[in-house]
């Protein structure tokens, strides 16, 4: 459907109607901005931000007296 189409035949709706209209436009919109942020991470995609360290296994200090 061609924009000046679908604009005439908004134009001949009464007022109520085009402000449900603008309402529907608008949650269009927000739906598809939901949609865009809603993709899922790619494997890899962090790969080098997160570093652990060479003694993570290792036990604590704090907990000898348990051990």
């Amino acid at each position: 459907m061609e924009q000046a189409q679908l604009y005439s035949k908004i134009s001949v709706l009464p007022s109520d109607l085009q402000s449900e209209v603008n309402d529907f436009v608008d949650f269009l919109l927000s739906k598809k901005k939901k949609d865009a942020k809603a993709k899922k991470p790619v494997y890899g995609c962090a790969k080098g931000e997160i570093c652990i360290s060479k003694d993570f296994d290792e036990p604590l200090e704090d907990f000898k007296e348990y051990m």
